[in-house]
């Protein structure tokens, strides 16, 4: 799925602009659960509480992309002697 771009620099333009672009993607995703089997009301409640985690982490850490790596060790060497099973 692509998003639209904006159509204008004026913020409740653009603000506009993303909201709608956002329900038809929602709309969207809340289809293909109804028809795994999750109810409207299921998928609503966990959307918006994904999007309050993104909206947090992103608070917290708006661009993770500039942040050092985690480990200077590679993960499949990382997992050797440790008893993990890895592919």
């Amino acid at each position: 799925m692509s998003f639209p771009a904006p159509t204008s620099n004026d913020p409740t333009r653009r603000f506009q602009d993303a909201t709608d672009a956002a329900r038809v993607a929602l709309e969207a995703l809340i289809a293909d659960a109804n028809a795994a089997g999750w109810s409207t009301d299921e998928m609503t409640v966990a959307l918006v509480e994904a999007a309050r985690s993104l909206k947090d982490a992103n608070t917290r850490d708006p661009d993770p992309a500039d942040d050092p790596p985690i480990s200077g060790v590679d993960a499949k060497q990382g997992q050797i002697g440790r008893g993990e099973l890895f592919d």
